[in-house]
């Protein structure tokens, strides 16, 4: 199997991301219907959906517009998830829209992706919301990048007009340090180079867009770095009120439970409790399907210490030799979400991991100038779609990572306490 080997199996999330009308959800419905990633039934009704509006063919847009608002106005305006496999791996895609209105919808769909795919019609090649995309997913810690040129059978697959947009792209992408970055051409209404690489463009010797999805490493930060939960729920069973067959019947029981965020738990390991300092050893692990000797990355958990130490909901189970840092300030990099701008006199909440804390912006240090990809100074009010540093002050102590290391710790969401609207998403600079 050669290069693809080390990834059979390994999961693969990637967002998929450029303007309206770039070809984001037919290039989805394409990799899903060509590596035969639809059930007959969703195919019937895209055939369907595709006559009565009168299409030549399938739509295969359709596959993933599946809100009635998107059909009826034929653009993307939430994030459509899809889920498909190949022999070689799986795959979680999400379909972020195009609108600059729906930033926010990018930021979601971006936050746990290993790459993201950018789309660009052949026609107008890079454009301001390919670069905003692009930074986007530098900023949310998205590794990998390919541009996939959209239309090229629109330019009569014009080798030099490709290669002037990769080159473009190179440039952009170098200067936002992704690990690994592509561009290939591609038709999605045709097919070519998406799963099949088709006869259209002759000139192009790499891979097809499928072909480098199977290949490219998923992401292990995560896995290598220190051990993270934070605590959702404390349960607590005595033993007279245990349900039969369930292991606590005779005991009186406390567990911790809760994902973990980063690094592996095994039995027997010491851990700390954060805040504070209280240590403990794990007794027993249970997840999804019974007792583990060991937990990663990802897995539910209930956690079974060897003594009762004080913690709740919105504490932190981790690593005792390395720690977070507990602040009660801190400085992050939002992007606004609300029509309303941001009022540094007001407080918001402060979600983090399974912690929520009043907050209020102390400062803004600067905005980023999406075009030139530079910071500038803050001289007006932070606004939707704005992406800048801020300075946040909180109501009491939350354990952070920086996003660098942690995305699940050092991710964060302000929420207006009147409305309980979700008005930006932010990622800390603890160092």
């Amino acid at each position: 199997m050669g290069a693809a080997e080390p990834t059979r199996g390994k999961l693969l999330r990637f967002v998929t991301a450029g303007s309206v009308d770039d070809g984001k959800s037919t290039l989805i419905g394409r990799l899903l219907h060509d590596s035969k990633g639809l059930f007959a039934d969703q195919l019937r009704a895209v055939e369907s959906t595709s006559r009565r509006r009168g299409f030549g063919g399938i739509d295969l847009s359709l596959v993933t517009d599946g809100l009635l608002s998107e059909r009826e106005q034929g653009i993307t305006i939430d994030v459509a998830y899809r889920y498909f496999a190949t022999p070689r791996r799986k795959f979680i895609i999400g379909d972020s829209p195009g609108h600059l209105q729906y930033t926010r919808n990018m930021v979601t769909a971006a936050s746990t992706a290993d790459l993201a795919i950018l789309l660009v019609d052949a026609r107008s090649g890079i454009v301001e919301q390919t670069r905003r995309h692009a930074y986007l997913a530098h900023w949310l810690g998205v590794p990998q990048l390919v541009l996939a040129v959209n239309k090229m059978d629109l330019v009569g697959w014009d080798r030099e007009r490709f290669e002037a947009i990769r080159d473009a792209f190179t440039t952009l992408a170098r200067s936002l340090d992704f690990a690994g970055q592509l561009a290939i051409p591609i038709s999605a209404l045709e097919g070519d180079n998406v799963v099949d690489r088709g006869d259209a463009a002759t000139w192009y010797r790499g891979p097809t867009l499928l072909e480098h999805l199977e290949r490219v490493p998923a992401a292990t930060a995560a896995l290598l770095a220190p051990f993270r939960m934070p605590v959702q729920r404390v349960l607590r069973i005595a033993g007279d009120n245990a349900q039969r067959g369930s292991g606590f019947e005779g005991t009186r029981f406390r567990g911790y439970q809760g994902t973990v965020a980063s690094g592996a738990l095994s039995v027997g390991a010491e851990v700390v409790a954060v805040p504070g300092t209280q240590r403990a050893r794990v007794q027993r692990l249970i997840g999804a399907c019974g007792e583990v000797e060991r937990a990663v990355t990802g897995d539910a958990l209930t956690v079974e210490l060897d003594r009762e130490i004080d913690l709740s909901r919105g504490d932190l189970l981790a690593a005792p030799e390395q720690p977070p840092s507990s602040l009660r300030a801190v400085d992050a990099d939002l992007c606004w979400f609300d029509a309303e701008p941001l009022d540094p006199a007001r407080s918001y909440l402060l979600k983090q991991g399974s912690a929520t804390v009043r907050a209020r912006v102390d400062g803004i240090e600067h905005r980023v100038d999406i075009e030139r990809l530079q910071p500038i100074a803050s001289g007006r009010p932070f606004v939707m779609n704005d992406i800048g540093r801020v300075r946040l002050k909180l109501h009491k102590p939350i354990a952070v990572d920086d996003y660098r290391d942690n995305r699940t710790l050092g991710a964060l969401i302000l929420i207006d306490e009147l409305s309980n609207r979700t008005v930006a998403a932010g990622t800390i600079r603890a160092s």
